[in-house]
């Protein structure tokens, strides 16, 4: 079984026969080997893939946004005419185009399916994250130029490779609809020979060989039942179908003879990047203080992490554990919320306040323009979600020994945020909210990353205050 190869189609000029060679090159390679499964898909929506390969009427089980919402490429596969298997096209490209943003989403979910074989991309006569993706997933990029001004616009497509630090051996430059009675004069006498030295002195590979402009060709996507009918079963006495025949041998070998697969590549990277998220988050956890912050009592075992309320860390890391929720609360509000009584667990305060800590993060810093020692003042600052302050409120901090001795959750605090001197710095202990049933979750790359950016934003909110 031929291990996964994938073929995009792509020119940001429109009207160059991108469409009609995707799809004719899927039934010649059929053709060439009919145990291969040859898998077809478009980017664009013009819905021609469903006109000509659809032999059921009824509605599909998704389409090929959901590839790029997740679901696995094999469960959309519809099997077509011709053999070719295809993935219905979708309406919901153009709306959700804005909404995404990653490169790899289409490489991810092609490298994790089970689809083997051949697999072409259709794309949008526009270098769009749809078209990207496509780009990005590819073996073979086959470019269709008709003209100079499509062949111009192939330089955006070799800046993609640049840009992503990709190889250009994938990219071919294929002249098409080629009309071979014009001629030149000089030594490039038709358009084929005139577009492929223009090809070639901007350093471009091309295909051998070319697609001739058809009227009969074109004639197939014309007629009264609304089919498009393939090259190789109406156009078999043509040129285009010699032609076609020839890009698709090229396209096999190439297939054949070629030792690594792009997806093998994806695959082998997503197992690399999962492999260092998980030494970050083993790395992360063992730096934990293995008790809660404020109260000293244990809060991580060999079992896991039980009773955690809140997860904190100072903004230069060097600090990293979990404070339990009672501790939290009753300081926040014992020091500056001056509520000496005692917060029973149901208490409307407490209730009030576990919500709000849902959407908040929380920061003890030193308060602004307090620097000498007779000045000093503990800040606590409310944050939303984005890292925008919400509330402040500050307190004096009483002589050290007291502090020691009164106020042992409250010193635990100061004592992180201290310099050698045993003044309070400019570094802050940044709090935020954990899952009491899985706190281990924000240790986790994206949520920790979450996490930080949240933490840089903060700091510059506090540098500006002093």
């Amino acid at each position: 079984m031929l291990r996964t190869y994938v073929i995009t189609v792509s020119s940001e000029k429109g009207g160059v026969g991108k469409t009609t060679l995707a799809t004719n090159l899927a039934i010649y390679l059929k053709a060439l080997n009919e145990e291969m499964p040859v898998t077809l898909f478009s980017l664009d929506n013009h819905f021609s893939v469903d006109r000509m390969f659809r032999l059921q009427r009824r509605a599909p089980e998704g389409d090929v946004f959901d590839l790029f919402r997740g679901k696995n490429a094999e469960a959309l596969v519809e099997m077509g005419q011709y053999g070719v298997q295809f993935i219905p096209s979708s309406h919901h490209l153009s709306a959700a185009r804005d909404r995404i943003a990653e490169m790899d989403i289409l490489a991810r979910a092609l490298a994790t399916s089970r689809l083997a074989g051949i697999v072409i991309i259709d794309t949008r006569p526009d270098l769009d994250v749809f078209t990207g993706n496509a780009l990005y997933a590819a073996d073979r990029v086959i470019v269709p130029v008709k003209d100079a001004a499509s062949l111009e616009n192939c330089r955006h497509i070799y800046q993609f490779f640049d840009r992503h630090r990709l190889s250009r051996r994938p990219l071919r430059v294929l002249p098409c609809l080629v009309d071979s009675r014009i001629r030149y004069q000089g030594p490039f006498n038709d358009s084929y020979k005139l577009l492929k030295a223009s090809a070639l002195k901007r350093g471009y590979r091309c295909l051998e060989g070319f697609i001739a402009k058809s009227p009969k060709v074109e004639s197939l996507n014309t007629n009264p039942e609304g089919k498009i009918h393939p090259i190789l079963s109406h156009a078999k006495g043509t040129e285009v179908h010699l032609q076609m025949t020839n890009i698709a041998r090229q396209i096999y070998l190439g297939a054949m003879d070629e030792p690594e697969r792009r997806l093998e590549q994806v695959k082998q990277g997503m197992s690399d990047q999962q492999r260092a998220r998980e030494e970050d988050f083993q790395n992360r956890r063992s730096a934990l203080v293995r008790h809660c912050l404020l109260c000293g009592r244990p809060l991580i075992s060999a079992e896991g992490i039980a009773n955690a309320g809140y997860f904190a860390e100072t903004a230069d890391g060097r600090l990293r554990g979990y404070i339990e929720e009672q501790c939290f609360t009753d300081t926040v509000f014992r020091h500056f919320y001056r509520t000496r009584r005692e917060l029973a667990s149901g208490d409307p305060l407490r209730e009030i306040f576990r919500e709000a800590a849902q959407r908040s993060f929380f920061a003890f810093r030193r308060a602004p323009n307090t620097r000498q020692f007779f000045q000093q003042q503990l800040s606590f600052y409310r944050f939303d979600e984005e890292g925008l302050e919400v509330s402040h409120k500050k307190i004096d901090l009483p002589a050290w020994d007291i502090l020691r001795a009164e106020e042992p959750f409250l010193f635990q605090v100061v004592g992180a945020l201290s310099a050698a001197d045993g003044l309070l710095g400019d570094d802050f202990l940044l709090v935020a909210r954990v899952s009491s049933d899985f706190p281990e979750e924000i240790l986790y790359t994206e949520a920790y990353d979450g996490f930080r950016r949240v933490s840089a934003r903060i700091a510059g909110q506090l540098r500006e205050n002093d």
